[in-house]
């Protein structure tokens, strides 16, 4: 039986940008090599993390949302043990709440980037009218 689930991972924050990417590839390809579907991906960017891990401060998040069986969430886990770029992951089940919660909070975000922008284009600079006081 096919279920959907939800992955975060943290990545150590001395990766480059391509070394990151290579790391997300190596996971997405994995769970479309083992039958999963790919819902969505979502870069969270460099954190800080609220306690040091491997004495580490920071570190690069990474969200995934993908259908599979519930046999490869070990295979996953595993191959996250394994890799030293991982220093802390969380995989979970969604059930049809979090699935709807999940889908609404996407469209939320798709529409955000357009007002995102509206709200930090630079505002019109204020013309400054001179007037002489002491005439």
């Amino acid at each position: 039986m096919i279920k959907q689930y939800e992955t975060v991972f943290i990545a150590t924050p001395v990766l480059s940008d391509t070394q990151m990417k290579e790391a997300v590839a190596k996971y997405t390809d994995l769970i479309k090599a083992n039958g999963g579907e790919i819902v969505y991906e979502e870069d969270w960017g460099l954190k800080q993390l609220a306690y040091p891990i491997q004495h580490k401060t920071s570190g690069f998040y990474y969200l995934i949302q993908f259908k599979a069986d519930p046999q490869f969430v070990n295979t996953l886990e595993t191959q996250y043990h394994r890799d030293e770029r991982i220093i802390r992951f969380l995989t979970v089940a969604l059930d049809k709440n979090s699935i709807a919660y999940a889908e609404h909070r996407r469209q939320k975000g798709a529409s955000k980037p357009a007002a995102a922008v509206a709200e930090q284009a630079p505002a019109e600079p204020e013309v400054e009218t001179e007037t002489n006081e002491e005439e």
